[in-house]
């Protein structure tokens, strides 16, 4: 979880939401990313799912049993999706997320029965740093959009 961790704090550097994940398989850490959403103005960049392609590529299989996914924070119906799709064994993230989380807060893809992949889920983790690095950056976000539009100051 820190290497997840390690990735969101890079994400800010280049104006992306920090969210970072990391695919471990065998113990070893086969592949890491942060979010990539602005910078390729592509939705489905979320670190999740460019871990996902990248685990896939190097293990030449979609099939990614006997992962496990390291993420700062709940996923998404997209990324819950991917998850189940590509067999990821057991996810465990950061901080929940009530307004999109897929895991336990607003829906739960992981433990849908009706599908054939079944995820072991564990939520919290290292909760309060995962949720400091989203509070920190979007407050930035929102101090400098007040400060573009406030009006100058009067010369004196």
């Amino acid at each position: 979880m820190e290497l997840a961790l390690q990735q969101a704090r890079l994400a800010p550097l280049i104006g992306e939401v920090p969210i970072g994940a990391v695919l471990v398989h065998q113990n070893e850490a086969i592949a890491a990313a942060h979010n990539y959403r602005e910078i390729l103005q592509d939705p489905t960049a979320h670190a999740e799912m460019i871990v996902i392609r990248k685990a896939a590529e190097q293990l030449k299989t979609w099939r990614l049993t006997d992962t496990s996914l390291y993420v700062t924070l709940e996923p998404c119906p997209m990324c819950a999706g991917a998850i189940v799709q590509a067999r990821i064994a057991r996810l465990v993230f950061g901080a929940w997320d009530p307004k999109a989380g897929a895991c336990g807060s607003i829906l739960n893809i992981p433990a849908e029965r009706r599908f054939n992949h079944r995820v072991q889920v564990a939520g919290g983790l290292f909760e309060q740093e995962s949720r400091a690095l989203l509070q920190e950056f979007f407050r930035a976000k929102r101090d400098n959009a007040s400060e573009k539009h406030r009006p100058p100051k009067p010369v004196t």
